[in-house]
């Protein structure tokens, strides 16, 4: 039987890397990959490990508006995002973090 945990994560951030190699848009279009690489280089550089963890995730279902991320369970969502966007994104796990 699964064994229920509580998270050991205030903040968890998803980044969707999904790729459909090129037949529909996809999140991985847009350098997703490289956007979770720069979030995951940032929250180690602030000391935010043990408290926030970033993954890659899936299809999240809204390819169309991708690169998509997410904060959970927040439930803040985040559409479009580019290299450009980062600091806001990590301007929100800030915010959780000092909640």
């Amino acid at each position: 039987m699964a064994k229920r945990n509580e998270s050991p994560f205030k903040c968890h951030v998803f980044v969707c890397t999904n790729d459909r190699q090129g037949k529909r848009k996809s999140c991985a279009d847009d350098n997703s990959m490289k956007i979770r690489k720069v979030l995951k280089e940032e929250v180690a550089n602030r000391g935010w490990k043990p408290q926030v963890r970033v993954s890659q995730c899936g299809c999240v279902g809204l390819c169309a508006d991708g690169p998509n991320v997410m904060l959970y369970p927040q439930k803040i969502w985040f559409s479009e995002v580019s290299e450009n966007d980062v600091g806001e994104v990590l301007s929100a796990v800030e915010g959780v973090l000092n909640e």
